[in-house]
């Protein structure tokens, strides 16, 4: 069967071609109807029912259901708030001050939310060359294999992600061309991005522009919402955008070589995130430098020990050629299952 559309009751005129702008924004298509009389037929089949303030109400009442809004340009007036409940509509939008309801309303016809909401993991490195670009990607392959999952790079220098993964010549839209806000239609996004296998990544471009706070904001909760795993790659600078990620992520992870001084460095990384959230956990990299073992860079910084991620010959090599092999009995597979398992916990606790 047929999934039924969104109706749409205007004639035609600048509310209709407001109303149809908005719906191409979030790919929703709907059925139209010049009035009541022909919208009866299918009234009360439609997930959605949008009126234009200026439909005549004259006739025989239409039946009682949900989902019903009135839209109208400019503040609601008395005449707009009389035909919304005659007609029974449950919340009047006005254009364009209301355009992000009215964008909502039709991206849950669209895209509707999961049954729960996907995870957010946000990884940090503790300094420099701590090889978090690389256990990010290696998490969201992971979560890839066997879920939906979505790759985001907020790092507008850190060369974009694309490279590792072989995509850099692959087509589709990067950080700063996604200008999105508010709500975000994710098969619309998913479709217009780059991807490895089942993993869509949008990455930033090589022009030093990355996201917008309000474009990574809604990408980001837009991913959680349609149930995908959203693995997110953030900078050490931290501007608007990437503390609101780190606020929103159920889990931020601080990749930390395990050195002394790395260590110094990600106790002022955490300092600077703390007041936003206190989901951390700590992955240690690279070899043992100073005497440092993986358990005392935790022990330093506070937050759990997670993973141990030594390197990998065939891992560097591929991420060269843009490969990006990720054997699974190698160590940054292992941590990258180590990561997704202690989402696991916070997950059922959520729920409960």
């Amino acid at each position: 069967m047929a999934t039924a559309h969104p109706l749409v009751v205007s004639g035609e005129g600048t509310v209709f071609e407001e109303i149809r702008r908005v719906a191409a924004v979030v790919g929703c298509e709907f059925d139209h109807a010049p009035d009541l009389a022909a919208a009866r037929g299918r009234w009360t089949r439609a997930p959605l029912v949008v009126l234009d303030e200026d439909i005549s109400v004259d006739g025989p009442p239409m039946p009682a259901r949900d989902s019903v809004v009135l839209v109208c340009k400019g503040a609601p007036g008395l005449d707009t708030w009389r035909r919304a409940a005659a007609l029974g509509a449950r919340r009047v939008f006005s254009l364009p001050d209301d355009e992000a309801g009215l964008t909502g309303a039709f991206a849950d016809v669209t895209d509707a939310p999961a049954e729960s909401p996907g995870p957010v993991i946000a990884f940090v490195g503790g300094r420099g060359g701590s090889g978090t670009s690389v256990l990010a990607a290696a998490v969201a392959v992971e979560a890839a294999r066997t879920d939906s999952a979505l790759l985001v790079d907020c790092d507008p220098l850190g060369g974009g992600l694309d490279l590792p993964l072989g995509l850099e010549h692959t087509k589709g839209l990067r950080w700063p061309e996604v200008r999105l806000s508010g709500r975000v239609s994710v098969p619309s996004l998913i479709a217009s991005l780059p991807s490895r296998g089942k993993l869509p990544v949008l990455s930033c471009g090589r022009s030093g522009d990355g996201p917008t706070p309000r474009a990574l904001s809604a990408v980001v909760a837009a991913g959680s919402r349609a149930g995908r795993t959203v693995v997110c790659d953030l900078p050490r600078h931290f501007d608007e955008g990437t503390l609101a990620v780190a606020s929103a992520a159920d889990l931020v992870v601080l990749v930390v070589p395990v050195e002394f001084r790395a260590c110094m460095a990600a106790k002022q990384v955490l300092t600077r995130l703390r007041p936003h959230t206190e989901r951390f956990a700590v992955v240690a990299s690279g070899h043992r430098i100073d005497g440092v073992a993986a358990s005392q860079t935790a022990g330093m910084l506070g937050p759990p020990l997670i993973a141990d991620v030594a390197p990998e010959r065939r891992v560097a090599a591929t991420l060269e050629s843009g490969e990006f092999d990720l054997p699974q009995k190698g160590a940054l597979a292992t941590a990258a299952r180590a990561v997704l398992a202690n989402l696991r916990p916070l997950a059922t606790a959520e729920a409960a």
